[in-house]
């Protein structure tokens, strides 16, 4: 008898496991760690529904120094820095400088109906038809980009600067 128990109790868990596992309600698997250093790097709150790649990613970034035609940790320019994270979060590949990154990989988004990884693009107020600079939206109005200044940093696109050199929102085709 109890042989036959152990036989059918067997049996009966290998079938709840396969039940359990392929009926593809497995859990997410986050890195909490990761998670938890990128929300202090970027002081912003990161939600189960975010993309957590795209904020673990951009929290390596910040503080890097700004070079013009950077593309490396050890400097990096807004359209370089914009590149190399679409690659290494969506696997996409840009184009090398902010305007035809504008013209050539992204649809028009207006600011009110920006989504976290858009691009924004902004003018110098010499040329308000070019792109002279560009970032990654996250939420919340807030943008990750390469300032000449500050290097690597997270602005908002409603500060008084970036609101005068407003040119549009980019959604990558």
């Amino acid at each position: 008898m109890c042989r036959r128990f152990k036989h059918i109790s067997l049996w009966v868990g290998i079938i709840v496991t396969m039940v359990l596992t392929s009926c593809g309600t497995r859990a997410p698997r986050y890195d909490f760690h990761a998670l938890a250093h990128a929300a202090v790097r970027l002081d912003m709150d990161i939600d189960e529904k975010d993309n957590h790649a795209l904020y673990i990613e951009a929290a390596r970034w910040m503080g890097v120094p700004y070079r013009y035609g950077g593309k490396t940790m050890r400097g990096v320019d807004c359209s370089g820095l914009t590149t190399l994270i679409y690659k290494k979060v969506y696997r996409k590949k840009l184009k090398n400088n902010a305007d035809d990154q504008r013209t050539q990989d992204c649809r028009k988004v207006t600011k009110g109906k920006l989504e976290e990884g858009d691009l924004v693009f902004f003018h110098n107020g010499r040329s308000k038809r070019r792109a002279t600079h560009v970032g990654i939206y996250l939420k919340d109005g807030k943008f990750i980009h390469a300032s000449s200044s500050q290097g690597v940093i997270i602005s908002r696109v409603n500060d008084t600067y970036y609101r005068k050199c407003w040119m549009q929102g980019g959604r990558v085709k």
